[in-house]
């Protein structure tokens, strides 16, 4: 998959008689009702076009290309890919009890912990998925499978609860979702790790919906290494209550194209947000990163910081809006990017919004983009190290400004080894 912004192709259609026939084609499970809503909903709006402000950098025609190539054959199972060793190192080197998610399948051999309420949605679960938006109605009309966690009021867990989505390329396109309704009081630190089985064209559609109740908080670190010809798009929608906690941490460091999307929306007095990411681009990726943050009653805080290092010809774009409704007194709020450069080619297009309609509030944003400060190389230089090693220690310095925000600390060595390898290839990379 190339870059999305720089392919102006016109815009493909995704064949609805196709979607539906593929819909009718899956079980007659507790999702089918959702998915036939999802697809006659799906069916009104299609993909988003370039031409759609929100998607002006991120062109999907791509996707919608290979979608109608696996539609025409999605009633075939996958051919049968070994990921025990993928599998069995991640669960070596992250400390948490993980749910596999293969496929889009559940591996029902792991659905048993204690003190949490685990349901896969095929089998039960939710009555009403979110579908307010092209892409969560196209992956619920498509929804094999997924998970329903819920939490007791004061629930809290000695270790993070993780989620390893794990995918082949013989299934080209593949829709995951996961579903927390975390209690009263309660706290749940939940991990969620993208990654490819082989390599291979493929496309993911993953929604994370966190509906977070009076008092609780929810931790929440979602990690990306994929194949470099995968494509995804990921939304992550969290509602919160009076005095709820949402604290997110992304870091994108491997696939095609992919296009994140983080909503919060704040419904509650005294609750809190906060929004951490880390992108990492080189060659032709291209990563987009939309965020926005709904203040509709105050007093409430949020604040959020991206972090994003480009090298090769890599096109990344950081768009978050703040956004404070009237009424909404006692808001305080603080929104920034920072982007470094590697390379002449690079691009970034940053665009970090304000839409303030209350008077009483403390709101500020901004946004930087530079490259490598040639004086800090120098003395890097002076003291003994080459040109490489002086541009891989002020790179991961940037990038360790992200790390520190990291509220799982589980991840922190898992995450810490993946950021030195990418790192070390983006400072070797010609620029």
């Amino acid at each position: 998959m190339g870059p999305g912004g720089r392919k102006r192709m016109s815009a493909v259609a995704i064949d609805n008689a196709l979607l539906l026939a593929a819909v009718e084609a899956l079980p007659d499970d507790s999702l089918a009702s959702v998915r036939r809503v999802a697809a006659e909903r799906f069916a009104k709006t299609g993909f988003p076009m370039i031409g759609n402000e929100d998607w002006k950098y991120t062109n999907l025609s791509d996707v919608a290309l290979l979608s109608n190539d696996w539609l025409e054959t999605a009633g075939a199972e996958p051919a049968s890919v070994n990921q025990d060793d993928l599998v069995a190192s991640v669960i070596a080197n992250i400390d948490a009890d993980w749910l596999i998610i293969r496929d889009g399948m559940v591996d029902t051999g792991d659905l048993s912990l204690d003190g949490v309420n685990l349901e896969r949605l095929a089998t039960g679960g939710v009555e009403r998925l979110f579908v307010e938006e092209p892409l969560s109605a196209f992956n619920a009309a498509l929804l094999r499978d997924g998970l329903h966690v819920r939490l007791d009021a004061g629930a809290c867990f000695d270790r993070p609860l993780g989620v390893l989505y794990v995918d082949s390329a013989s299934n080209a396109v593949a829709q995951t979702r996961v579903v927390v309704d975390a209690g009263e009081r309660s706290r749940l630190q939940l991990v969620e790790l993208s990654l490819s089985g082989e390599p291979g064209r493929q496309f993911t559609n993953a929604v994370c919906e966190l509906n977070i109740a009076r008092g609780a908080a929810v931790d929440h670190v979602r990690i990306q290494n994929r194949q470099s010809d995968h494509a995804g798009v990921n939304r992550v929608v969290a509602t919160l209550a009076s005095d709820a906690e949402f604290h997110h941490n992304s870091f994108d460091l491997g696939g095609g194209l992919t296009r994140n999307d983080v909503i919060a929306d704040i419904s509650g007095r005294g609750a809190a947000v906060s929004l951490n990411g880390l992108y990492l681009a080189s060659g032709d990726q291209h990563i987009d990163n939309h965020t926005s943050i709904l203040h509709r009653v105050g007093p409430a805080t949020s604040t959020e910081e991206y972090r994003g290092i480009l090298a090769g010809r890599s096109q990344c774009v950081f768009n978050g809006k703040v956004v404070v409704s009237e009424g909404a007194d006692g808001t305080d709020s603080s929104q920034s990017n920072y982007n470094l450069l590697l390379s002449e080619r690079a691009e970034i297009d940053t665009k970090p919004e304000l839409e303030i309609y209350a008077d009483d509030v403390k709101c500020a944003h901004g946004a930087t983009v530079g490259q490598l400060d040639e004086t800090a190389l120098f003395y890097l230089r002076s003291r003994g190290l080459d040109d490489g090693q002086a541009r891989q220690v002020l790179t991961r310095a940037f990038a360790a400004g992200t790390l520190s925000e990291l509220t799982i600390d589980a991840c922190h060595d898992y995450l810490a080894g993946l950021l030195d390898s990418r790192l070390e290839s983006l400072v070797g990379e010609p620029q």
